[in-house]
């Protein structure tokens, strides 16, 4: 379809609907001239803008089904897109009821006699009334049974294909276009006659309803001492869904010819159209007749109609159909679209190919609109289609507000027409009209968008579409790298960023990326978990040879972490040898101060085997190579039998502090009882004193400094002097050999933990009765944790 045919004439048939032909004449008498003139130009100032926004984003390449929720989700991600779509489908189909309901309203009035139960009757406070004081309102269960009935014919037009929609449109918007000719020649020509109040074109009528007259009605709009009281904010949510429509050419995007072409003239065009029309139309209905008559005739258009009435009633029942056919026709293709996107898997069941017409949507959006149309309601459900379309054309100007802020290479449209400022008007002009015309509907409406955004995010399927967040996200990234420079980060402000060497030593098989335990133990060095961690691993051979299966490994890393749900990224290398990819790794990983501070790797526990006789020396290097790049090294030993997050573990975590570290070591200890697993342990501090007089004041002195820390531990300091003993009596007995001062600390240990065997076993027979799992001791013969640092901040 081309710009007429396919924009034009849908977005103007959903533009003029029921609220011009029964409400806006009494819109006018309720707030006067001025203030009608003032809530058109805000309405239609509010779709201008979303026009323009609109057009941007659809002339920015090429443009699939879905309308305004491909615009929204492909700015804004899934997420957004899927629940501002979906409310937008909402919005549809409950415009449909009410153009429905005002189709069958209009038909009850001209013909009263095909009611089927009896009318409401209304007494008009005022001896000028229309009809001898005396107004008959169609009976609620007669407008919902017609408004079902031409729900399922509207349908099943439907249901016959755009092809069919086409033939018919033109039948529905003829009729619109000869009634507006015969309301505009009434007013023309209007001069009274038998009644006063229809005073014609008068000056001395404009002067009389230029002012507003906000007052108290009833049901049928009639003034009353009771009832709802009509100020600016409630007028403006009562017109505002006569605005809207502007997307019934951007619904039907996949059947247009030539969308960047299309929807920009063809949508302009009828929001310019339809804004002239209103504001003609209120200083001519402001000045054609008193405010009594505005007030208490609800079909004035058909009164003054020239020649005959009926011509606008039959105007006013094919315009609303007309607008609900387009509004049946959007919504399930919109729905469609949202389900051909799979984003969420609930919504399978409304999936249909470009070719096929969305038959399970349209069903469902009939469902809906029957639901609504069983309200019987008007002015019930017009705040809640106006804030389903104010969601949407927020949602399109906060898209283009982002793309045309973010700027990407991407960015081209060949709409020039548009800026910035334009987009943050238009969506703070959307935000403000909601909250003038219902703070409750507001929430409530953003509630059911937050609530399916969450939804979306939990069970939908994640999808990369290139959103515009991510570039926001991206350009956040770098101007956070460049604040942060390349000075020392200050000790209050360091983070570790753990550096994962995954394999080493070249002893897992090539389908496992890392050790399964590796990463849980990178997490209980962040805090909670949260911070960046890289895993690296290293596919030795010559690039060209291997680049391919360097990819294919990086993505298999990937989905490791992704699985581990550790807060890091893969990276997968190739080098002739371990060593030489390592030293890569160290030298090139990481951006700025973004680099890793700490290298964490498996112990070699295979290192005596013959056949891996290489890895002593590789090991070796590596320690080096981080000792030369400064950075501190943690080497895990015993990691099989590291324990699992749900795990429970008992006993104390041994720190044995004989080099100063920088309080490295201390503090991978706290984090390690961040953990669920590790809460329950306690922590022991063994440090080194060469006499034994300096025993007590070390300790004293270590327990200040872990206190100044905020570090819950116990502090135990061992003599060197039982060990200089011992090395003696070896010499003097003619002894050789090195003996590992190990075997000092496995004794000193061995004693402490003979001492405290009793207040161990108390502790855990208290916590074991908290516990999830079942206890195991966790000692040292399990898991060892041996450490190597270098002080990075020697101060």
């Amino acid at each position: 379809m081309g710009t007429i045919m396919g924009v034009f004439l849908p977005c103007l048939q959903n533009i003029l609907g029921i609220i011009f032909y029964i409400r806006f004449t009494w819109i006018v008498g309720i707030a006067g001239i001025w203030n009608s003139l003032m809530l058109v130009c805000l309405c239609c100032l509010c779709t201008f803008l979303t026009g323009i926004s609109l057009s941007a984003i659809a002339t920015n390449g090429a443009m699939k089904g879905g309308g305004p929720y491909y615009l929204i989700g492909r700015a804004l991600g899934p997420e957004v897109g899927v629940s501002i779509g979906l409310c937008f489908f909402l919005g549809n189909a409950v415009a449909a009821s009410l153009y429905i309901l005002g189709a069958v309203e209009t038909f009850l009035d001209a013909i009263p006699g095909a009611g089927l139960f009896k009318s409401t009757v209304t007494i008009a406070p005022t001896p000028a009334s229309a009809v001898s004081g005396v107004l008959k309102s169609p009976n609620i269960h007669d407008l919902q049974v017609y408004g079902v009935i031409l729900t399922v014919v509207l349908c099943l037009i439907v249901f016959g294909g755009v092809k069919l929609i086409n033939k018919v449109s033109p039948v529905f918007l003829i009729p619109v276009i000869v009634s507006l000719f015969s309301i505009f020649i009434g007013i023309f020509t209007a001069r009274g006659g038998s009644d006063a109040r229809l005073t014609g074109l008068s000056l001395s009528t404009l002067k009389d309803n230029w002012g507003s007259s906000y007052q108290t009605t009833n049901d049928a709009g009639i003034p009353s001492p009771t009832g709802v009281y009509w100020n600016f904010e409630n007028l403006l949510g009562l017109f505002f869904p006569a605005v809207t429509g502007i997307m019934a050419g951007s619904n039907r995007s996949a059947s247009l010819k030539d969308t960047q072409r299309s929807i920009p003239k063809g949508t302009l065009s009828a929001i310019a159209v339809t804004t002239a029309l209103y504001l003609i139309s209120v200083i001519l209905f402001g000045s054609v007749a008193t405010r009594d008559l505005l007030l208490t005739d609800r079909m004035l258009t058909a009164t003054i109609a020239w020649p005959v009435a009926w011509v606008v009633q039959v105007g006013v029942i094919l315009s609303t159909l007309g607008a609900a056919l387009q509004s049946l026709t959007g919504a399930p293709r919109l729905l469609a679209a949202i389900a051909n996107d799979d984003v969420l898997p609930v919504l399978k069941y409304f999936k249909s190919s470009d070719d096929e017409e969305p038959h399970m949507a349209t069903l469902f959006t009939m469902l809906i609109c029957a639901g609504c149309v069983v309200l019987g309601n008007l002015d019930l459900i017009t705040p809640v289609i106006t804030m389903f379309f104010l969601l949407c054309y927020g949602g399109v100007n906060l898209s283009c507000l982002l793309l045309d802020l973010l700027d990407a290479p991407s960015w081209r449209p060949r709409f020039k027409f548009h800026h910035w400022s334009f987009s943050l008007f238009g969506a703070l002009l959307c935000i403000t009209i909601m909250f003038l015309i219902s703070w409750s509907f507001t929430v409530v409406s953003l509630a059911l968008a937050s609530l399916i955004y969450w939804y979306v995010s939990i069970r939908g399927k994640g999808s990369d579409w290139g959103d515009g967040f991510k570039s926001a996200y991206f350009q956040l990234a770098l101007r956070s790298l460049r604040s942060l420079g390349a000075t020392p980060v200050h000790p209050k402000n360091w983070y570790p960023i753990p550096l994962i060497f995954c394999k080493p030593w070249g002893i897992l098989p090539d389908d496992v990326p890392c050790h399964p335990k590796l990463a849980e133990f990178a997490n209980c060095m962040k805090k909670k978990g949260r911070g960046m961690s890289i895993f690296a691993s290293i596919v030795e051979g010559e690039y060209a040879d291997k680049a391919d299966e360097s990819r294919k490994a990086c993505r298999l890393l990937s989905t490791y972490i992704d699985y581990k749900q550790c807060e890091g990224v893969a990276e997968v290398i190739v080098a002739r040898n371990v060593v030489d990819g390592f030293r890569l790794i160290l030298q090139t990983m990481g951006l700025a101060n973004l680099k890793p501070n700490i290298v964490c790797m498996r112990y070699p526990e295979i290192w005596k085997e013959e056949k891996h006789s290489s890895i002593p020396n590789n090991f070796v290097s590596v320690i080096n190579d981080c000792s030369i790049s400064n950075k501190a090294v943690v080497i895990v030993k015993g990691l099989d039998e590291w324990p699992g997050e749900y795990q429970k573990q008992y006993g104390t975590i041994d720190l044995y502090w004989i080099v100063r570290d920088g309080g490295l070591m201390l503090l991978l200890s706290q984090l390690l009882r961040a953990r669920d697993c590790f809460d329950s342990c306690r922590i022991r501090v063994f440090c080194i004193a060469e006499e034994d007089a300096e025993a007590g004041e070390l300790k004293t002195d270590v327990k200040k400094f872990l206190y100044d820390l905020r570090m819950e531990a116990e502090v135990i300091v061992l003599s060197m002097k039982a060990w200089q003993a011992h090395q003696e009596e070896s010499e003097a007995k003619g002894e050789t050999g090195r003996i590992h001062a190990l075997e000092a600390f496995a004794k000193a240990r061995k004693s402490i933990a003979q001492r405290e065997a009793a207040v161990t076993k108390k502790s855990r027979k208290d916590t074991s009765k908290q516990a999830e799992a079942e206890p195991r001791m966790l000692d040292e013969h399990e898991v060892s944790l041996g450490s190597i640092f270098t002080d990075p901040y020697p101060d």
